[in-house]
């Protein structure tokens, strides 16, 4: 029960009490006070004039002393021209807010089977970096808002398309198999999507400098792009990927599989989860 329900009560038991007159909520009318006015709610008297026989001035009188003196809800009123404004004893306040502290899901709508079906897709990672700060944001924007559709009655399914092929994934693990010399997440001690970060960074180093030397010797940046040894190693490790070859799918699972528990490392620390991976 919220507080307007709660003093509705008290006003229906003041009533009774003052003028032996049983009366329903639809007939007590409360707005919150206005904020020139000391209170939280105001009755409006008028409705109540034929049931108390009285003007609205001592009629809210009547009311509000009834309610102050006799009801724990209301610590203490004013009238002005026959409204009645009332103020919510801080106990009240204080029991509702132990209320709402024992109920982790005050406020929510229950999820029904036929409910509106959401699907929010966040996070959207490559596996060839360490996740980044616009990926927190991603991260923290896309499960809240989840959260938040739940806790509003919306079944949802939290996605995540990971971005785990392609060129840019073949730059790191050709990188890791020409000079990775072997490391994993366990003898480095690195987190693995730090790891595979590392190798990506190395690859782009080694790649510039092929592309200095290539253009020291007088070629253009478009004619080094296009002799560049480095660069065609990973197009042909993409085009065996593509090929399902076996000892670069075995490779590529290897290294992804390090960089995913890396990012489910992040994502717990986060306190973010998904239903779909994709």
């Amino acid at each position: 029960m919220n507080i307007e329900n709660i003093l509705q009560t008290a006003i229906i038991s003041a009533i009774k009490e003052l003028y032996s007159v049983d009366v329903n909520a639809s007939q007590i009318t409360l707005q919150k006070t206005k904020k020139e006015f000391k209170g939280h709610f105001t009755l409006v008297t008028f409705p109540l004039l034929k049931i108390s026989k009285k003007n609205p001035e001592q009629t809210a009188q009547e009311i509000g002393m009834y309610l102050a003196d006799k009801s724990p809800v209301v610590s203490e009123f004013n009238v002005i021209k026959g409204f009645l404004n009332l103020t919510i004893a801080s106990k009240v306040w204080l029991d509702l807010l132990e209320n709402i502290d024992k109920n982790p899901e005050f406020g929510f709508t229950p999820v029904a089977n036929d409910a509106p079906l959401f699907m929010v897709e966040y996070s959207s990672p490559n596996t060839n970096k360490p996740l980044h700060l616009g990926h927190i944001r991603n991260n923290l924007l896309g499960h809240s808002l989840c959260e938040i559709l739940k806790a509003n009655g919306k079944r949802v399914v939290k996605t995540n398309i990971v971005n785990d092929r392609g060129i840019h994934i073949c730059k790191s693990m050709l990188a890791w198999q020409k000079w990775g010399d072997g490391e994993t997440p366990a003898s480095s001690g690195k987190k693995g999507d730090h790891l595979i970060g590392k190798y990506y960074v190395l690859f782009d180093k080694k790649y510039k400098a092929e592309l200095a030397d290539l253009q020291a010797a007088g070629l253009s940046r478009e004619q080094a792009e296009a002799q560049s040894v480095l660069m065609e190693e990973a197009r042909e490790m993409l085009r065996q990927w593509e090929a399902n070859d076996a000892q670069t799918v075995n490779l590529w699972k290897m290294m992804n599989g390090w960089v995913y528990a890396g990012f489910d490392e992040t994502y717990e620390k986060l306190g973010v989860s998904f239903d779909k991976i994709y």
